[in-house]
């Protein structure tokens, strides 16, 4: 039987940042239940940088994460882990107040265009369709594969052992205050504490060990891959949105488009897939407000992104289970915040202050922790 310090169930962004945060000063065993780490939700984003997005402690942990993504350490990934790309906000005729509450609750400023400016940015955008915009310039293109696998790659030369095809099934007791963990080769992992990353296996994963539910509850994401429009040079173009939250697009591979009608429905934890409805709806509302003819899809997808009940994410030690440690509930935040969001947990599981630079970001560990739910 192995031994470890840290037994982390599921090896998706949430499970690899807080490996890599943990392996300097611990042993660590990570579990991951699919052949691939982030073979579910990490594998499947198209994640951005984007500070005004998401509720209060996602903004600050997304804050404290920016220093991490615009210098990564030297031998982290060896590219960069962001490029800008700006996000641009379209009200349309009637829905400036939109734009207005959306302006009013920014963690960063943003800036007010004028339909034209919007056009400007984005030509395609139908003149009648556009009253007026909000932009965020600073926005950027996070290169989910090069972090993920930068995080896996550093908690493997700290001494992270990943095991893989091992899924948490039976019911685990702790004995003499130890967890033992089946892994897939027959053997078994020991350690005393727990760290639940399981994303949307997170409520099923914490019932195996004894632990009260959240109410976590996967929902599904479609996107699509189309073709840009033709005679544009689109490669620098924002990704953009409706205020009504109804759509977004964003440039893929310069000349191309990936566009979500922002589904949001919920599901059972599963092998996502695209539904026919899901797509049609993002195809008719993407033609509605811009002035492009979708001729073929290239390419569609699913993933889940799994929200707690207030939708907020779940940081902390479960307040009834001793050695038993959440880090779940990401909804579509947990790229963007997942730096600062395994420097919270490392210190909560050490015992440690928080460190200053999340002090400083506004980061409080009350808004995040499990205990809220009880």
């Amino acid at each position: 039987m192995a031994t470890a310090d840290f037994i982390v169930i599921g090896a998706g962004i949430a499970g690899a940042s807080i490996a890599a945060a943990l392996a300097g000063e611990a042993r660590v065993a990570l579990i991951e239940q699919e052949a691939h780490p982030g073979y579910h939700s990490t594998g499947r984003s198209a994640a951005m940088y984007i500070t005004n997005y998401g509720p209060s402690d996602v903004r600050c942990l997304t804050h404290a994460s920016g220093a991490f993504f615009r210098e990564p350490p030297d031998d982290f990934a060896g590219t960069a882990l962001v490029r800008k790309r700006g996000v641009l906000v379209i009200a349309g005729p009637g829905d400036e107040s939109i734009l207005d509450r959306m302006s009013r609750e920014a963690s960063v400023p943003v800036e007010r265009l004028t339909a034209q400016q919007a056009r400007d940015l984005v030509p395609i955008i139908k003149p009648e369709r556009v009253a007026a915009a909000n932009y965020e310039p600073d926005a950027q293109d996070i290169d989910v594969a090069a972090l993920h696998q930068g995080f896996l790659r550093r908690a493997r030369r700290a001494g992270a052992l990943v095991h893989l095809n091992a899924r948490v099934q039976a019911t685990i007791r702790r004995r003499d205050g130890l967890w033992t963990v089946p892994t897939a080769d027959g053997q078994e992992v020991s350690a005393p504490v727990i760290v639940n990353a399981a994303g949307a296996w997170a409520d099923e994963v914490a019932g195996a060990f004894g632990a009260a539910p959240i109410g976590l509850v996967p929902k599904r994401r479609t996107a699509v891959i189309i073709d840009g429009p033709t005679g544009y040079q689109i490669a620098d173009w924002p990704m953009m949105n409706d205020a009504r939250d109804t759509w977004y697009a964003r440039p893929e591979a310069g000349t191309k488009l990936m566009v979500s009608p922002i589904d949001a429905t919920p599901t059972p934890p599963c092998d996502a897939a695209p539904e026919e409805w899901d797509i049609a709806v993002a195809i008719d509302r993407i033609q509605t407000d811009l002035d492009l003819t979708v001729r073929r899809v290239e390419h569609s997808w699913a993933g889940l992104r799994t929200f707690s009940p207030d939708g907020s994410l779940v940081i902390g030690p479960d307040p009834e289970v001793d050695g038993f440690f959440w880090l779940a509930g990401q909804g579509g935040y947990g790229i963007q915040t997942s730096p600062a969001a395994a420097d919270l947990a490392r210190a909560l599981l050490y015992g440690r202050d928080i460190p200053e630079p999340l002090r400083r970001a506004g980061v409080d560990p009350d808004a995040v922790a499990p205990a809220r739910f009880r």
